[in-house]
């Protein structure tokens, strides 16, 4: 069986481990992500996602543990900058992460780093900007774009890089819906078509639906992990770990308490609830 991609071994960190008022983030987390996985990281303000996911490109290392990406211990300070090749991260507010005066030249900036010769930035910024729908605005400002299509071109800047792995922290948070739309059509389409890791940290029930895995964080563990519908099933268990599910899920777990049984518990979308409320006589 192939080595996981990225991979978490007993990991703890601490904040300000120097200091008598030293703050455990993470605590004992044991976990694994495969290649071409789509993993969604949920967990109420606090309960260590946006550390765990700093931990994946080495913008952390553990006080204890160790996490390997792509056969990388984070810890080896001489390969940081291979281990950050393959893991690309897009916070939530686009407008830091972009730096160029042309939507181009801010795509091609990370390969300009790198070092890659000028007709490979190109191709790439090219290829990359297709991919997430924005060749049109290839000339224009970035700041001149809306939200989405910020953090579009920020995706972008990623994708030319070409990471295994892209780790979104809370992406669509500052967006209006259909700025989240078109975040999350372009992280679909990645991760589906283009083969690319995706961890995304979110608070959005109805983003996380849409992962292969979710992972769920309470004070710094792992409380929870299973495909989307095992894990909406267990609605009293989020409620007091101060989460949500989605509507629907919700919906159909209030009309069970009131007796309709033939309503399965693990319901993700509309349409499902209608074709079941359709079924009943």
């Amino acid at each position: 069986m192939a080595e996981a991609l990225i991979k978490f071994t007993d990991v703890s960190f601490s904040y300000s481990a120097d200091s008598p008022q030293e703050f455990e983030a993470l605590t004992g987390i044991n976990l694994e992500i495969e290649a071409g996985e789509f993993v969604a990281v949920l967990g109420h303000n606090g309960s260590g996602k946006s550390t765990l996911a700093k931990h994946i490109n080495a913008l952390l290392v553990p006080t204890a543990g160790n996490v390997v990406v792509a056969g990388i211990d984070t810890r080896d300070f001489d390969r940081v900058w291979e281990i950050r090749q393959n893991v690309g991260m897009v916070f939530q507010n686009p407008d830091n992460q972009l730096v160029a005066t042309t939507v181009e030249e801010d795509v091609a900036f990370g390969p300009e780093n790198l070092g890659i010769p000028t007709p490979e930035i190109h191709r790439r910024v090219d290829e990359a900007l297709e991919l997430v729908g924005m060749n049109e605005f290839r000339l224009r400002s970035p700041h001149q774009l809306s939200g989405g299509q910020k953090q579009r071109v920020a995706i972008a800047g990623m994708i030319a890089m070409r990471p295994r792995c892209i780790v979104l922290d809370e992406p669509t948070a500052m967006l209006d819906p259909v700025g989240r739309q078109e975040v999350m059509d372009t992280v679909l389409k990645l991760n589906r078509q283009e083969g690319i890791t995706i961890v995304l940290i979110t608070h959005a029930m109805e983003e996380a639906i849409l992962a292969d895995r979710i992972v769920v964080m309470e004070e710094g563990r792992v409380v929870l992990t299973g495909v989307p519908r095992a894990v909406f099933s267990q609605v009293e268990t989020l409620t007091q770990l101060r989460l949500d599910v989605p509507q629907v899920t919700a919906l159909a777990n209030r009309l069970r308490q009131r007796g309709y049984d033939q309503i399965p518990n693990n319901i993700l979308t509309i349409e499902e609830m209608v074709n079941v409320l359709c079924q009943l006589e």
